[in-house]
């Protein structure tokens, strides 16, 4: 048992070093570490064992992009008070902004979760192909081919909405 918590405390710390790397803030990464650990506990007689750093990277980034979502509400909500308050910002701006980000996030939870993942790897946390082939155990080719069909299927989600808006 001692090797067992002594591999996953390694593994632990190459997953809090990737997290930092990233930019995730130091405490933030502490909790998406322990979090990413209590899941592991949870679930590690279903995790093959060569598979057990890339499972826990996927874990602790989709917990991170879970709380950057439920950050992104807050954030949103606090713009409607920058409307109300004396803002520099023109209240137009504000607004489209808004709407932009919503129509955003819309099209992207109409996508497949695979392109919605791969968009968000490539997008919002700035990982390269070979960065994304190695997280998802995929070959380079197919992380472009995908993420090129990802991408052709949210210009098409978008233009949709946008022509349904007409």
């Amino acid at each position: 048992m001692g090797d067992a918590n002594r591999d996953l405390n390694s593994e632990l710390n190459i997953v809090y070093r990737y997290l930092l790397k990233q930019g995730v803030p130091h405490t933030d990464a502490e909790d998406i570490v322990q979090e990413t650990a209590y899941k592991y506990l949870l679930y590690s007689d279903s995790i093959q064992p060569s598979r057990t750093r890339s499972w826990l990277i996927r874990v602790a980034l989709n917990y991170h992009f879970d709380q950057c979502r439920k950050l992104r509400r807050v954030e949103l909500n606090l713009e409607d008070d920058r409307l109300t308050s004396n803002s520099e910002e023109q209240p137009e701006k504000v607004i489209l902004s808004k709407e932009n980000s919503s129509e955003l996030g819309e099209a992207l939870g109409r996508l497949k979760p695979q392109y919605q993942e791969l968009l968000l790897l490539k997008y919002h946390s700035g990982l390269s192909y070979e960065e994304i082939s190695q997280l998802l155990s995929l070959s380079m080719n197919t992380v472009k081919t995908n993420l090129f069909r990802a991408r052709k299927q949210l210009a098409k989600v978008l233009k949709e909405a946008a022509y349904d808006r007409e």
